[in-house]
């Protein structure tokens, strides 16, 4: 019996969602992640690669990022950080990375 989708997947949908709103479109390239654990909490640290169209949309996306609430069920985001941002003509490389803890 499959539980659903993970930490990582959900925050994946949660990050579409977000730009979305935010009125602009981001595709996941890449993500991975790795198990993390405190002495009270476990979760995990994720690393995101995406790809949107440069503009004005994005550039706010990507500066509210860091505060937005983003909504995962069974988890929550704990911390999330724009690492990178390349401009390569009107595309735009991102990389973030995240902690997910469970609750």
């Amino acid at each position: 019996m499959s539980r659903g989708p993970d930490a990582g997947v959900r925050l994946e949908r949660a990050l579409v969602a977000s730009a979305a709103q935010a009125g602009c479109t981001v595709t996941i390239a890449d993500a991975s992640w790795v198990r993390w654990a405190s002495a009270t909490f476990t979760g995990a640290r994720h690393t995101l690669w995406l790809t949107g169209a440069v503009g004005p949309a994005l550039d706010r996306w990507l500066a509210d990022l860091p505060e937005a609430e983003l909504p995962l069920r069974e988890s929550l985001v704990a911390d999330l950080a724009v690492a990178n941002v390349a401009h390569t003509g009107e595309q735009a490389r991102i990389t973030l990375e995240a902690l997910t803890v469970e609750v």
